[in-house]
């Protein structure tokens, strides 16, 4: 009449690799380095400066791209 205990189910586990979270390419199948390289990882950011040299803005209505002689 004793209460037996039920074997405890092995959870599942999930395995991704990293390679594919990471570079956001999938499997990747013939050269590892060339998705690497050409991957989202290695782009080029731009980062415009808040402050000090190179963050000036000027305002909205000097960003055409007329010239002077011709807007004047």
């Amino acid at each position: 009449m004793g209460k037996q205990k039920k074997p405890l189910a092995k959870a599942k586990s999930t395995v991704t690799k990293k390679s594919e979270t990471e570079l956001g390419r999938g499997q990747i199948k013939d050269n590892f380095l060339a998705a690497l390289v050409t991957s989202k990882l290695y782009k080029m950011q731009v980062v415009k400066a808040k402050k000090g040299k190179g963050s000036y803005q000027r305002k909205a209505k000097n960003l055409r791209g007329e010239s002077y002689l011709m807007a004047a």
